[in-house]
């Protein structure tokens, strides 16, 4: 717990009321999104005793959850399962207002509403075509709140967004009819962390940012995440609390760009960049070590840092960093395939109709997630460039881009024996990178995967 999180001094009835609902874990939770980041959450606050439920519009997660099915890498579903009570043919709402503690259940009906205390909004912000910020999920979300909301209600958008979203277009819908923020309800930003695959750091031991509109929102919100995060961090207001979640993605493509242009200059000096990182990694102070691979994936990191970028210029200023770290990233998936080209040149064969496996899809190891994932740019460049082209992924079976669709090879080292060029793009823990070297006649590491592996095992 944060000792920083002292009650403010003037709560209203309505505010006592419902941090005591808070407190005894009475108080029924709506999460509203069940993707990577709500579906994890609605299991954690159902498993420290609050009733929940998941709105999601997907009616396949929906049934899946009241299955006890997971879709989640990070949920099992034994842990859900355990948490699930069928609706049995009851309303949304009525369903919901009968659940006892520590029970969660999906439904696609936002007039589960009516009977939460808390709603908390998880909902995707993607990029639209021209790379502006895309949040009509959360403008959705937030119009199914604003319909049912109520007295006593706190909300809470952890959806990444622009510093300004929650107080400049929640705030507006949730107070139209008269009620009043910090008084008769309750509302705050609090970005969520979640990291998918990662299990030294989950939703438990992350600490958690949180920033209120009023002292009233933000001491209720603070009491929410401490019920099932060791850490809650309270700052100055919602938009302090935004720009904290765009600074640290920025910060990683930033650093990530940085990377990827030092790995094009050593390879244009002729020096090993992984070597030069691991060297200048055993320096203990002033050095975070990054490495460089085919370029960024996932739903925050090529993505975040245009939203900063985006309000920036509403501003009339230019963010150059982001601008230019896009560019090195974005990139990188040409480099690679130019790299393939080569290789492929030096042993007298064309791009053109050679069999290239590119192994792994997912943008990082150990998941199944393909979003933004480089891997997609480098099939569908290779393809333009006519080459036969198979993928292999464990945890991916098929994939859709653009104009194909393709499924993983089922046999893999008959496909790393037939490829003309194996492309390791996604270093997944479960291959056999000896096995791989032995079996495959060409390869492009884009994450240096086999030398690492080689060094790890060295005596």
């Amino acid at each position: 717990m944060n000792t920083q999180s002292t009650q403010p001094p003037h709560l209203s009835e309505t505010a006592q009321s419902l941090r005591a609902r808070i407190a005894k874990r009475q108080a029924a939770v709506a999460v509203l999104g069940l993707g990577y980041v709500g579906l994890p959450l609605a299991v954690a606050l159902a498993e420290a005793g609050f009733p929940v439920v998941g709105i999601e519009i997907d009616e396949r997660k929906v049934d899946a959850v009241n299955r006890g099915e997971s879709y989640v890498k990070d949920v099992a579903s034994e842990q859900l399962a355990a948490l699930v009570r069928p609706a049995q043919g009851k309303s949304a709402a009525a369903s919901h207002s009968s659940l006892s503690a520590g029970h969660l259940l999906a439904t696609a009906d936002y007039a589960a509403l009516q009977g939460a205390d808390v709603a908390i909004i998880c909902v995707p912000t993607p990029l639209n075509k021209t790379r502006d910020p895309d949040i009509r999920y959360v403008l959705a979300a937030a119009e199914g709140v604003a319909q049912h909301i109520h007295p006593g209600m706190l909300i809470v958008l952890e959806s990444t967004t622009y510093p300004g979203t929650t107080e400049e277009l929640l705030r507006p819908m949730f107070e139209r009819n008269g009620l009043r923020v910090g008084h008769d309800i309750f509302l705050a930003f609090s970005p969520e962390r979640i990291d998918p695959g990662r299990s030294d750091y989950t939703i438990h031991n992350t600490p958690k940012i949180v920033g209120g509109v009023t002292p009233a929102c933000l001491h209720l919100t603070t009491t929410l995440y401490e019920s099932i995060i060791e850490e809650v961090i309270p700052v100055s207001s919602p938009a302090t609390a935004e720009m904290t979640k765009l600074l640290e993605n920025t910060f990683r493509a930033i650093n990530i760009a940085l990377v990827n242009e030092i790995a094009l200059m050593c390879d244009k000096l002729g020096l090993d960049v992984w070597e030069v990182i691991d060297a200048a990694a055993t320096k203990p102070y002033g050095f975070m070590k990054f490495t460089p691979g085919p370029g960024i994936g996932g739903h925050c990191i090529p993505l975040d840092p245009h939203y900063l970028a985006w309000k920036l210029r509403t501003l009339n200023y230019n963010a150059r960093f982001i601008q230019l770290a896009d560019e090195i990233n974005s990139e990188m998936p040409r480099y690679w395939v130019a790299k393939v080209q080569d290789a492929l040149n030096d042993i007298s064969k064309p791009v053109k109709g050679s069999r290239i496996l590119v192994l792994g899809v997912a943008y990082k190891k150990d998941i199944d997630d393909v979003r933004e994932s480089p891997a997609l740019d480098i099939i569908e460049l290779l393809r333009n460039k006519r080459a036969d082209i198979r993928y292999h992924d464990p945890y991916v079976p098929t994939i859709s881009h653009n104009a194909f669709r393709m499924s993983s090879e089922p046999d893999l080292e008959k496909a790393v024996e037939e490829a003309d060029c194996v492309v390791i793009v996604t270093d997944h823990s479960c291959y056999d990178w000896d096995d791989i070297a032995r079996r495959a006649s060409l390869i492009i590491d884009t994450r240096n995967a086999i030398q690492r592996h080689r060094r790890a095992h060295s005596p």
